[in-house]
């Protein structure tokens, strides 16, 4: 149960490896943002033309008919060259919790500019945003995720 007394439909955990490690829960920076800013759990080093991947520490429950959203944040591409691998991240409601990584939220970045990129450890990335999707009316999947980071595409 929330603070408010409602059943809780989305939010955010540390994954059990991360646990005591100083990672904060996202938070909105003002009343009328969109996004949950997700930090980096450590320092790592983005060379020129090269894809990092960035952890957060982070996994995230939500409703069955949603998804999260995953934006880099505009000023950190802008001023750095930086852009998201894959445009959108999406992370699936079923990505919560799966065996192969517990739902750990990893971000690809690339570097397109002309200097190493260093993201350190608390640094604000990334904008997480939980989305509403609709389904086609004749729909019949039964599946089930069996792992974690792309494994629906198989």
């Amino acid at each position: 149960m929330s603070e408010k007394g409602k059943k809780a439909v989305r939010g955010f955990e540390v994954i059990s490896s991360h646990e005591g490690k100083g990672i904060k829960l996202p938070v909105r920076k003002t009343s009328r943002s969109a996004g949950y800013d997700l930090e980096a759990s450590e320092d790592v080093l983005i060379e020129v033309g090269k894809i990092a991947v960035v952890s957060t520490g982070l996994k995230a429950y939500m409703a069955g008919d949603e998804y999260l959203g995953i934006h880099i944040r505009s000023g950190l591409s802008f001023r750095n060259s930086l852009s998201l691998i894959n445009d959108e991240g999406i992370i699936d409601a079923d990505y919560y919790n799966n065996a192969d990584n517990e739902g750990h939220i990893q971000i690809g970045i690339i570097n397109l500019g002309d200097k190493p990129f260093m993201v350190n450890k608390g640094e604000r990335i990334a904008q997480a945003i939980f989305k509403k999707y609709l389904k086609v009316d004749d729909d019949d999947a039964e599946g089930e995720r069996k792992g974690g980071m792309g494994s629906t595409g198989q």
